[in-house]
């Protein structure tokens, strides 16, 4: 049998901040119980909080480590290995890799290539050698405006460890690049690309959606089913795209633009998640609507780190102290996120529940990581 009691702590528990110790046994939370006691063996963790471990949904962060410069790709393994071990450190204990599916190869301004399958196995092939410190399960980004999208879908099955799927529409002038001034900006700043050659590659994504756009969303969805992932939409613009969401089965939207959409999410019951960076920076990069302004209409229900894996704790209690209720705000990246992709052991310190958890200090709005716990094990 092991052990581990963290002791003098400030427990973040479903619905309240309670002072006592929280047992780990064998991999499961085996006790709770309130007081500012130290027993003999047990960590002392001085008034910390220790919460549990947070539950990652969306993170580019893996991209980065693969291509840490422009033009630069780094070995797969030692890639991995670096994300991994980033995320434990900023207090992720569960993670879904965020990997696009859908390319085009007619255009080479449109920089897709197919990555995706290779790239699954090899996360997959070092969860499986005990690699990596956390839990790793894969989020299929799947793009309509593409070409290759149902042959890359099909290279995946029910036992990938695919747990979310999501419904993407990068298509010039569509939700996120409905504004094209903004999509050029992008692309001008990115690649370099000429205005000529900008409005060639509208032109011929535009064509793409109305050619491929329906068949591969009926596509996305029935994948979804077959590999039994919890279907998400990107990026929700109006109250008629939300609607076409709701009757997709979708479960969370990730990143709706607008209040609107937002408010439209939660009539359809679709929680809303937003960007952690959102919420600390005070508001979108891209003009989009506040994280901070959907939290303040009871519209925001998960948070995601997006490209800043730090930025996750930090959002969480900022979020916390916005309502006045800090279990309220470390719910948005715990048990929210665990209940949209029905991950139903964990996310909550709760006796029987999966022994993830995070030892952690305040540091102004911020929170400081001093310890990482998974299945009871310190990592």
């Amino acid at each position: 049998m092991t052990e581990t009691i963290l002791a003098n702590a400030r427990l973040v528990l479903p619905e309240e901040t309670i002072s006592g110790q929280v047992r780990m046994v064998d991999g499961r939370i085996a006790d709770i119980a309130q007081g500012t006691q130290v027993p003999p063996g047990a960590i002392d963790c001085e008034g910390d909080l220790v919460m549990p471990g947070l539950i990652e949904l969306h993170t580019d962060n893996l991209e980065r480590h693969l291509q840490p410069r422009p033009k630069v790709n780094w070995p797969h393994q030692a890639a991995i290995v670096a994300h991994d071990a980033e995320l434990a450190g900023v207090g992720i204990t569960t993670v879904f890799d965020a990997l696009r599916v859908g390319s085009v190869v007619s255009d080479a301004d449109a920089n897709y290539g197919e990555y995706a399958r290779a790239l699954a196995t090899e996360i997959m092939d070092l969860r499986g050698r005990g690699a990596l410190r956390i839990s790793h399960f894969l989020h299929l980004r799947a793009e309509v405006c593409s070409e290759t999208l149902v042959a890359e879908m099909a290279k995946f099955g029910p036992d990938d460890r695919v747990g979310i799927v999501s419904l993407m529409d990068h298509t010039p002038g569509e939700r996120q690049f409905r504004d094209l001034s903004k999509l050029r900006d992008y692309y001008t700043g990115k690649y370099a690309m000429t205005d000529e050659a900008f409005k060639a590659h509208v032109l011929h994504m535009t064509a793409l959606k109305e050619r491929v756009g329906a068949r591969h969303e009926a596509t996305v969805v029935s994948e979804a089913r077959r590999y039994g992932a919890t279907l998400a939409s990107h990026d929700d613009t109006t109250a008629g795209q939300v609607a076409v969401s709701a009757g997709h089965g979708v479960h969370f939207a990730e990143f709706p633009t607008t209040a609107e959409a937002a408010r439209a999410c939660h009539d359809h019951g679709i929680l809303v998640m937003m960007g952690a960076p959102n919420l600390i920076r005070g508001g979108s990069h891209s003009g989009n609507v506040a994280a901070a302004e959907l939290a303040g209409e009871g519209l925001l229900d998960i948070l995601s780190s997006d490209y800043v894996p730090s930025s996750l704790l930090t959002a969480a209690l900022m979020l916390g102290d916005l309502w006045g209720n800090t279990a309220r705000g470390i719910a948005a990246v715990t048990s929210a996120p665990a209940r949209a992709t029905d991950l139903h052991d964990r996310g909550r310190l709760e006796i029987g529940a999966r022994a993830d958890a995070i030892r952690v200090t305040r540091v102004g709005a911020a929170g400081a990581v001093r310890g990482v716990w998974v299945q009871g094990g310190r990592v």
